[in-house]
């Protein structure tokens, strides 16, 4: 699914990512911990193709295809996803009109006609509510005036409609309130499949109470310094990022 080898990434001639060796199987779930400034949504603007990063060495696969020459765009028809820390709020554009575009873009970019109003309905009505969510939400302005957890919510309903092969949530549990909190991960649950992958990025092991990795990776300074099963995020709850600082001389 996917493969990151030895990838060497920064902003403004600035090394922040500095050999990051990631290997995801399809129905995998994996986290990403460590502390502020080590590099988690460095690496996840990168495999989403953020334009302000420099890839300096590596390369990035999904299913075999490098996506370092595809720009942000082309990889989200390839199918990858970025569930943002901080959701952009569009005036104007309804939550609804929004989603109808990406899905015929994605459509298009495929080769295929849009998909009919009968069909696009029916799956909103599926997804809204598998998200607990009430319908004139959907008739909002895109994160205008949403609180944290509406906005958390609707990225988790974007995800659902798009249907990505790796979805990526970065920071998805900051500013949850613990509702909010469980209403989004059972949507990561209710959509996870043999087919696809997700990459949930967290300082906290709270998310990963509800959304259970089968693998959590340690990232320290630009490097994965530890991996290891849900158990290594309880041991990094209970004992912070210190202990493994000094072992990995971090």
């Amino acid at each position: 699914m996917l493969s990151v080898k030895n990838l060497h990434a920064g902003i403004e001639e600035k090394d922040i990512l500095k050999g990051i060796n990631l290997e995801m199987k399809p129905g995998e779930v994996h986290a990403i911990m460590g502390p502020n400034g080590s590099g988690k949504s460095t690496l996840a603007s990168v495999i989403a193709g953020k334009e302000e990063y420099e890839v300096n060495d590596g390369d990035i696969q999904l299913n075999g295809e490098s996506l370092l020459e595809m720009d942000p765009e082309e990889r989200a028809h390839e199918g990858v996803f970025l569930s943002f820390q901080y959701p952009v709020e569009i005036p104007g554009v309804s939550v609804t009109n929004f989603i109808k575009t990406a899905i015929n873009e994605n459509r298009k970019a495929k080769g295929l006609e849009d998909m009919p109003a009968s069909e696009m309905l029916k799956k909103i009505k599926e997804k809204s509510e598998l998200l607990e969510m009430d319908r004139k939400f959907l008739s909002r302005s895109l994160n205008v005036g949403f609180s944290g957890g509406e906005k958390k919510r609707n990225e988790i309903f974007q995800m659902a409609m798009l249907e990505p092969k790796l979805a990526i949530l970065d920071e998805t549990d900051s500013g949850l309130d613990i509702d909010a909190l469980r209403i989004v991960a059972n949507g990561v649950n209710k959509l996870k499949s043999k087919d696809n992958a997700v990459l949930v990025i967290t300082h906290y092991q709270r998310l990963l109470e509800y959304i259970v990795p089968d693998h959590v990776h340690v990232l320290m300074n630009g490097k994965i310094v530890r991996s290891g099963g849900k158990e290594l995020a309880l041991e990094l709850e209970e004992k912070g990022y210190d202990w493994l600082k000094e072992e990995v001389g971090a």
